[in-house]
């Protein structure tokens, strides 16, 4: 920063905040990415980018800055702070084991794990998920719903937020618009066989890829999980010709089938609910 104009800047208040904490924890260094990327250097911004998640799970804590939340009103606002809204954000909760939340004038209001059920309701993200770093155990759908409606200034900061949460390295192409997001799901195809990466929707009824083109699309998916194999389970992959896969089908009409995911829905503690895909044949050759 310039000395002249530093204590200006939108984001000087947490980076100072930031480093007095850290010196009070008795902490050598702190990271704070507003400041610490150079973002003139596209090698050093796709390295950041693709590390970040690692770093904030190595991290002996996260302090959470919530500029637009007062401590003397925070449990009535913090549902409206833009922290919880923004993409980057979601592994900044996610990754970490100590996350520490503070208000605009760093007053504490609680750790991650003391504030479980606030977050949860605020994110719609399992308390579960929340008290754990080790995220496994959830769906590739499940875990694409908690960014779905989340928002980046650039569109392809939709995807690359993410690439840490799926355990994907990729190269940042800015200007490559929904080519991220397809790329960043057949990269996370290449080392899962989790068929719920399938199980997104849509408003119309049109037939499209079996991709979807934004994390918008699995919006609906936040209690998707993965279900005993009705196919065997056995590995997929993208191809020169598309997606290859096996999958169990029942006719439905005409050129139309019904495939079936090993995944169901379970919106409803008491029911699971299976899910299936249409698939409709392009020539006699399919």
């Amino acid at each position: 920063m310039e000395k002249k104009t530093e204590k200006s800047k939108a984001g000087y208040a947490k980076l100072r905040y930031c480093a007095n904490q850290a010196r009070k924890e008795g902490l050598d260094y702190c990271w704070v990415d507003t400041c610490c990327i150079n973002k003139q250097s596209s090698a050093e911004l796709s390295e950041a980018i693709n590390s970040m998640y690692r770093w904030y799970r190595d991290a002996k804590a996260c302090y959470i800055y919530l500029s637009d939340v007062e401590k003397a009103n925070w449990k009535k606002n913090i549902s409206k702070a833009r922290w919880f809204t923004r993409g980057w954000t979601l592994q900044e909760l996610l990754a970490p084991a100590k996350a520490i939340f503070y208000d605009r004038r760093w007053q504490r209001l609680g750790t991650k794990h003391t504030l479980t059920g606030v977050i949860a309701s605020v994110t719609q993200i399992p308390a579960t998920a929340l008290r754990s770093t080790n995220l496994r155990g959830y769906s590739i759908a499940q875990k694409m719903s908690w960014a779905a409606e989340r928002v980046t200034t650039r569109a392809e900061d939709s995807v690359y937020c993410l690439l840490g949460l799926f355990d994907v390295n990729m190269p940042l192409l800015y200007r490559e618009g929904l080519r991220a997001f397809f790329r960043l799901q057949e990269e996370i195809i290449k080392y899962n066989n989790d068929h719920s990466i399938f199980a997104w929707s849509m408003n119309d009824m049109k037939f499209s890829s079996l991709l979807a083109s934004s994390p918008a699309y699995f919006c609906k998916c936040q209690f998707i999980s993965l279900e005993d194999s009705l196919n065997g389970r056995g590995p997929f992959a993208m191809t020169n010709h598309g997606l290859s896969i096996d999958l169990k089908v029942t006719p439905w009409m005409a050129d139309t089938y019904l495939a079936y995911l090993d995944c169901a829905d379970r919106t409803t503690q008491l029911e699971s609910v299976p899910i299936g895909i249409f698939l409709q044949r392009l020539s006699e050759d399919d």
